[in-house]
C-alpha cells in the first residue's frame, strides 16, 4: 500500500490509520513525489484538505475545509482518511479511528478540560468510538481514576525486571533470554541487579521520594530459583521503606516455574499480589505458542499458591491466539472464573515484527478478527456479572480486530501499578535490563526517561555506566524542586 502525504506532516496518524485496514501489507510512506501509483492513499493539505482512496475498483475523494489550528486539521484529515477506508472495506472499527495505546487517559484529558459529556461525545461522533467501547472506557476511566487519586506529588513506583523465561513464546517480542541460552549470566545478574535495587534506594530516600507499589516483571521473575529470587527480594525489602507501599508484585507467571520453595520466598519478603498466567486452558494452542507448561501445571501451580495463603492471584487470558476457537476461550474463562482470581487480564493478541509468529508468515484476516471480537465480548459480560470491574486499558498496534487489553478485578484486588504505569501518574523508578525509568513532572505531563541497557550481557558488561545514568534522577528533582 502506498500513502502519498502532500503539505501536511501527519503522515504518521495516517499510517497507523492505514494500518488498522491493512494489517499484512508493507505501507510505503512518500513525502516527495512527481506520480502516484495504485493502490494508494492521498492526503493533501492547501487551501482545503483533500483526501483520496484508489484501491481496484475504489476509488473515492473527500474533502474538508481546515480547522482552526495544526490540530484540527489533523484530526479533519484523518477523519476523511477512516470514512473512505470504512466505506472501501465494510468494517467499522471498534475504536474508531483511535490509534494510540491510551484511550482511557485520552477521555479522562478531554473530560477535565472540556466535561464528561462533551468528551463523549467526541469520542463517539468525531473519533468514531463504537458505543460499547465508549461504555467500556468510560467504566474504566471511572474505576482508575479512584486508584490514581491515591498517588501524591511525591509518589514513584518500582519496577525491577527479570529477563530470562524458560523459553519463548512465539507471539513475543520483549528482550528476553531463555534459561537455556543464558543460565551462566543469571547468577552475576542478580549480584549487579542487588547493586542495583540498593543504589536506586538511596536516590529515592535522598529526594524523600513515596513508595507505592513495587512490581516485579520480566521475563519471568520466578525463573530464578527459590535463592535467587530470595536474595533479589530482599535487597527491596532490606533497601526500600515499604511502609508506605500498597502493593508488592511478582509475575510468577509461567506456572512451570512455580513450586512451594519460590512460593515461600515470596511470601516472607511481602509480596501479597502474583501472576500465575496460563494464556489458555488450549493445550493444542499452548503447544502451538510454544508454552512447555500444562493444563493440569496452571491447576497444580493455582492451588499451591492458595495454599501457601495467596489471596491475590491474578491470570492472563490471551484472546486471538492460534487454533483457539471462541468456545475454547470461553472455557478457558469460565475455568479461570471457577477457580475465582482475584483478578483476570484479558489480553488481545499482537502480532509484533519481531514475534515468531510475525516472522514465520502467520497473518490476520477478517475470521480472526471476527472470533477476536466474540471472544472479548464473551469475556466482557461474563466478568461483569461476576462482579469484576475493569480498572485498567491499553492498546497496541497490530492487536487482532484492533481490539484492546482490559485488566478486570475485583473490587479491592486491582494492581495499583498497571494502573499508575498505564496513565503516567507518577515516576517510575526501574531496575534490571530493559528497564526504563519514567521521571514524572507533577507540575504537567512531562516525562524524561532514563534506560537501562537492554539485554542481559550489556547489563552485566557495562554495569558501571548504567549506574552513573542514575544520577539523571537527582538532577530532575533538583531542576523540578530547585
Amino acid at each position: 500500500m502506498n500513502l502519498y502525504v502532500k503539505n501536511n506532516p501527519f503522515w504518521f496518524e495516517l499510517e497507523n490509520l492505514t494500518r488498522l485496514y491493512f494489517p499484512n501489507e508493507k505501507i510505503t510512506v512518500y513525502k516527495e513525489f512527481d506520480s502516484v501509483e495504485k493502490p494508494f492513499v492521498y492526503a493533501e493539505v492547501f487551501d482545503e484538505i483533500r483526501v483520496r482512496v484508489s484501491i481496484g475498483a475504489f476509488d473515492r475523494e473527500l474533502t474538508a475545509a481546515l480547522g482552526a489550528d495544526k490540530n484540527e486539521t489533523e484530526l479533519h484529515t484523518v477523519q476523511l482518511l477512516y470514512r473512505l477506508l470504512r466505506d472501501f472495506s465494510g468494517v467499522s472499527q471498534p475504536w474508531g479511528l483511535l490509534t494510540g495505546v491510551r484511550p482511557i487517559k485520552l477521555l479522562r484529558k478531554l473530560s477535565q478540560e472540556r466535561g464528561q459529556e462533551e468528551a463523549q461525545r467526541m469520542f463517539s461522533e468525531e473519533f468514531f468510538v463504537s458505543g460499547e467501547k465508549l461504555s467500556l472506557a468510560a467504566r474504566t476511566e471511572e474505576n482508575e481514576s479512584k486508584l490514581l487519586a491515591l498517588s501524591k506529588p511525591e509518589s514513584f513506583s518500582l519496577y525491577v525486571g527479570i529477563p530470562f523465561c524458560p523459553s519463548r513464546c512465539s507471539y513475543c517480542s520483549f528482550v528476553m533470554s531463555s534459561v537455556e541460552r543464558a543460565k551462566k549470566l543469571i547468577e552475576p545478574y542478580v549480584g549487579l541487579l542487588c547493586e542495583e535495587i540498593k543504589a536506586t534506594a538511596e536516590i529515592a530516600s535522598e529526594l524523600g521520594l513515596r513508595l507505592e507499589s513495587v512490581y516485579f516483571g520480566g521475563g519471568t521473575p520466578t525463573t530464578l530459583n527459590a535463592e535467587q529470587l530470595n536474595t533479589v527480594l530482599t535487597a527491596v525489602r532490606e533497601n526500600f521503606d515499604l511502609s508506605t507501599s500498597r502493593e508488592f508484585t511478582v509475575e510468577a507467571g509461567r506456572p512451570d516455574t512455580i513450586d512451594e520453595a519460590r512460593l515461600c520466598s515470596l511470601k516472607e519478603n511481602n509480596v501479597n499480589r502474583i501472576s500465575i498466567n496460563p494464556q489458555t486452558l488450549n493445550p493444542d494452542t499452548l503447544r502451538k505458542i510454544g508454552r512447555k507448561h500444562s493444563v493440569e501445571d496452571f491447576y497444580r501451580a493455582f492451588e499451591l499458591a492458595r495454599s501457601c495463603g495467596f489471596d491475590n492471584i491474578n491470570t492472563d487470558l490471551i484472546a486471538g491466539l492460534p487454533d483457539d476457537s471462541a468456545e475454547s476461550f470461553k472455557h478457558s474463562l469460565d475455568e479461570i472464573l471457577r477457580l475465582k482470581a482475584e483478578s483476570i487480564t484479558v489480553h488481545t493478541l499482537c502480532m509484533k515484527r519481531a514475534s515468531t509468529l510475525t516472522t514465520e508468515g502467520v497473518t490476520l484476516d477478517r475470521e480472526d478478527a471476527k472470533r477476536a471480537r466474540e471472544m472479548l465480548n464473551y469475556a466482557q459480560g461474563e466478568l461483569t456479572r461476576e462482579g469484576y470491574l475493569p480498572y485498567y486499558l491499553y492498546r497496541q498496534t497490530r492487536m487482532v480486530g484492533n481490539l484492546e487489553n482490559v485488566g478486570w478485578a475485583k473490587p479491592g484486588c486491582e494492581s495499583y501499578y498497571n494502573a499508575y504505569v498505564m496513565d503516567e501518574t507518577h515516576t517510575i523508578l526501574a531496575c534490571g535490563s530493559g528497564g526504563v525509568s519514567k521521571l514524572r513532572d507533577c507540575r504537567s505531563d512531562y516525562l524524561e526517561r532514563v534506560f537501562n541497557y537492554k539485554y542481559p550481557y550489556e547489563y552485566i558488561d557495562r554495569f558501571g555506566e548504567m549506574i552513573k545514568r542514575k544520577q539523571a534522577i537527582k538532577r530532575f528533582y533538583s531542576q523540578l524542586y530547585g
